[in-house]
């Protein structure tokens, strides 16, 4: 995982309730064990026809999404199925961080620990981001707050082990690792008693 400390990007916006994570990735991309090649099969059923064909004015296939890192979405982001694909597909696209009022609770631990920052704020700022799609927001990790172009600063919570390992870079096995030396330590003090 990439270290995340601040997060500068344009925003894409899909204000849909209730996007399952069916639709973020359906159900027949999931005998992969790869993440790479997903994002180009993120919302695949609304981002292509019967044929394959892109469906032009569907937001991900417009210009304006190109290089957004930011996905403000509407109530009850990532709900359904446990699928670790889903938040796979959203960073293999290029976000890095996705914006609701309300996040499922196994799509967000998932996006912890995968590398993908998910953000609930009040319904207020979100509704601005709403109304204003690719307005260039600035998501600082490090004070847990959101700048939006207004000048109006959002502050945010991530639970305090989630947020470590996405500051500095690491999943769990790899926190685990970091600690080696300690366990070893541990181990053996323990042994000679």
């Amino acid at each position: 995982m990439q270290p995340i400390k601040t997060i500068s990007s344009c925003t894409v916006v899909m204000p849909a309730t209730n996007i399952d994570t069916d639709q973020i990735i359906p159900g027949r991309f999931l005998t992969t064990t790869t993440k790479q090649g997903l994002g180009e099969q993120l919302f695949a059923d609304w981002r292509y026809d019967s044929s394959g064909k892109p469906i032009p004015d569907f937001i991900l296939n417009t210009a304006a999404a190109k290089g957004c890192r930011v996905l403000v979405a509407g109530r009850n982001f990532g709900c359904g199925s446990s699928r670790e694909h889903a938040p796979w597909a959203l960073l293999d696209y290029g976000f890095q961080a996705v914006i609701s009022t309300e996040i499922a609770d196994i799509f967000r631990n998932n996006s912890l620990k995968n590398g993908l920052l998910p953000i609930v704020i009040d319904a207020e700022p979100h509704s601005w981001l709403l109304a204003n799609p690719g307005a260039k927001v600035t998501i600082d990790l490090e004070s847990n707050t959101l700048c939006l172009p207004n000048g109006k600063h959002v502050t945010f919570n991530i639970e305090a082990f989630a947020r470590y390992c996405l500051l500095n870079g690491v999943d769990e096995l790899g926190f685990l690792l970091q600690q080696d030396a300690a366990i070893t330590a541990y181990e053996a003090r323990t042994l000679r008693t």
